[in-house]
């Protein structure tokens, strides 16, 4: 879904950044030339993508200071993410923001994450150095047509370094109020290729209660991996693979997770046409004390085609395969069970898409994805989208899709009394439409801007008929809403960004029905969302930046909206040493992010201290 090498002037962008990129080596041109892939699964300029999709780059991981994946997805602002606990997080685009959220996808290197237990992502399970990443897609809106049935609220593109892009040795470590890390990196290159190995283990504390009294949330996490690019530049080959073994303490005891994966890629560019083959294997084990203990092995096979622009037309296709042996095993069945224990769940899809040149700057992308699931049998997907160039600084585009997020494990097979299996359970529908703009004022100012409304169909409830409940498709509705975000560089060595998320749903229940709330199942949403940055750079080696957002009031269970605050100064005594101190949550000692406040996990002020070696 990406290849190894991009642009130069991307690249020396975002690798510079890995060591200390100073603003002034920025520039507008520069970041709207950095290249995405989430929008047409294929290379595209930023400038020209016709889709909401916002960029966190090395760059911007590197300052904020955040230590664990969803942390740095704060810095998305067509995200919403809700700190759970000490180690969980409720992340979505939109809407749908729940602890269990199930309609986005989240992609890194090209394998899928998410669960076929819920649909959804466990993000304590997620951790990985974030040196290695070159950067992260958040495309907000339909991602169906081609990535398919999850993508539907949007897809989470994380892409890492090339191999060759880590040479050399890295050692980081860092000891906070609340948490601790170390990082192990070691890489190579060669005229054979380059190779990296890295290893990271990260301990968190417990968090607190209003009342003062701790939360069992503490977590161990605890990985290693490799990465290996070799090949020409007309045939490039890609392998990676990593263990992990993840452990969180709660209520019933703990959370434990553990498994491996190995992914290969091979991109053959040649004859006017670009060939990708990929496939991964992987096993994950959840096992939570008391409840189930569920192992997921996963196969899967990818091919895709372009075919180079000829005639003013350029051609996407592919298909592939996907196999899950679901194995869940309770601790007691009287109280939770899977029926059947053990499933094995296929999925097979095709895609094309076709983007053509019209008139006037004008191109129009044409998609549909043909995607067969074990569940609910084919489902179609289709997009259109247009984008006009009116000028070289600005791109006007329009989008219409229609996505689903088909039944998982959960929807149809569990057995927790008073809930009960139900086979009949539908795919989720919705049909979106958008309307955006991307564009710059001069050489220092940027912005983009959308407009969205989704209407809903078939949206899974939780409905009670006397003493027992089943999940169903008793909900509709709509969603409209207006995201956006800008960039200023009023100096060279100074940089402010703004964003803003806007939005209002509305669920109805089917005629002749009464499902509970809409928060049971369809997530627990802020209706506004607003955020500022600032990058300075005080001297060529001395680095300071700031993040503040505000977050609406969630509506059930109530949370009052907050304003939280971060900092980060770094200090680069020598050319291979760099310190740093971050700073979380400079406004209020404590704060609720989720859940009903007498009750819920406070998100605390942290101060974290970090040491990064060259050598």
């Amino acid at each position: 879904m990406f290849r190894t090498e991009i642009s130069m002037l991307a690249a020396c962008a975002l690798a510079g950044a890995a060591h200390g990129q100073n603003l002034a080596d920025l520039s507008l041109d520069q970041l709207s030339r950095i290249e995405v892939t989430s929008v047409g699964k294929r290379l595209q300029r930023v400038a020209d993508v016709a889709g909401s999709v916002y960029v966190i780059t090395a760059d911007d991981i590197r300052r904020c200071g955040a230590t664990t994946l969803p942390e740095v997805l704060r810095l998305a602002p067509n995200l919403q993410v809700a700190r759970v606990d000490g180690a969980q997080y409720a992340i979505s685009a939109r809407t749908g923001t729940d602890l269990l959220a199930n309609k986005m996808l989240v992609l890194v290197d090209g394998r899928t994450v998410y669960s076929p237990l819920f649909s959804g992502v466990f993000w304590e399970a997620i951790e990985m150095p974030l040196d290695d990443i070159e950067r992260i897609e958040v495309l907000s809106g339909s991602g169906g047509t081609l990535y398919g049935s999850n993508a539907f609220h949007g897809v989470i593109n994380i892409v890492t370094r090339s191999a060759g892009e880590t040479a050399g040795t890295l050692v980081k470590g860092a000891v906070g109020t609340s948490e601790r890390f170390v990082t192990l990196r070691h890489g190579a290159a060669s005229d054979a290729g380059a190779f990296r190995v890295f290893a990271k283990k990260r301990d968190a504390e417990n968090t607190q209660r209003a009342s003062g009294a701790p939360v069992r949330d503490a977590s161990r996490h605890q990985l290693a991996g490799f990465r290996w690019d070799g090949g020409t530049p007309q045939r490039q080959f890609t392998g990676t693979g990593e263990v992990y073994h993840h452990r969180t303490e709660d209520v019933l005891g703990e959370r434990d997770y553990h498994g491996a994966y190995v992914l290969g890629r091979y991109i053959e560019d040649a004859g006017g046409r670009r060939t990708q083959l990929q496939a991964y294997a992987d096993r994950l084990v959840r096992e939570r004390s008391r409840t189930i203990r569920n192992t997921v092995d996963t196969l899967d096979l990818e091919l895709q085609q372009q075919q180079l622009p000829t005639a003013g037309m350029d051609l996407l296709w592919g298909a592939g395969w996907r196999l899950y042996r679901d194995d869940a095993q309770p601790a007691s069945p009287a109280a939770l069970d899977l029926l059947p224990r053990r499933k094995y769940l296929h999925l097979w899809n095709a895609f094309a898409q076709v983007e053509m040149e019209g008139a006037a700057a004008s191109r129009f992308t044409l998609g549909l994805k043909a995607e067969h699931n074990a569940y609910t049998g084919l489902e179609l997907l289709p997009t259109l989208r247009y984008s006009w160039r009116p000028s070289e600084d600005s791109n006007v585009w329009a989008a219409a899709s229609r996505v689903v997020r088909t039944p998982a494990r959960v929807d149809r097979d569990v057995a927790s009394p008073p809930l009960v299996p139900n086979p009949s359970v539908r795919a989720e529908k919705a049909d979106i439409a958008e309307l955006g703009w991307r564009g710059r004022f001069g050489s220092g100012a940027s912005a983009s801007l959308t407009a969205f409304a989704h209407r809903f169909g078939q949206l899974r409830s939780f409905d009670l008929n006397g003493a027992t409940g089943v999940f169903a498709n008793n909900y509709g509705g709509w969603l409209r809403g207006l995201e956006g975000w800008a960039e200023w560089f009023p100096a060279q060595n100074l940089r402010l960004k703004a964003g803003m998320l806007l939005q209002h749903p509305r669920y109805d229940a089917a005629a002749g029905t009464s499902p509970q709330p809409p928060s049971v199942t369809l997530g627990n949403d802020a209706r506004h969302l607003f955020k500022l940055g600032v990058a300075w750079d005080v001297r060529h080696n001395v680095w300071v930046d700031f993040h503040v957002r505000h977050v609406g009031r969630r509506p059930a269970p109530a949370v009052p909206s907050y304003l939280a605050a971060d900092a980060r100064v770094a200090w680069r005594p020598a050319p291979s040493v760099e310190l740093s101190a971050a700073v979380r949550n400079l406004g209020e000692p404590r704060h609720v992010e989720w859940g009903a406040p007498a009750t819920a996990s406070l998100v605390p002020r942290s101060l974290l201290l970090q040491f990064v070696w060259w050598p």
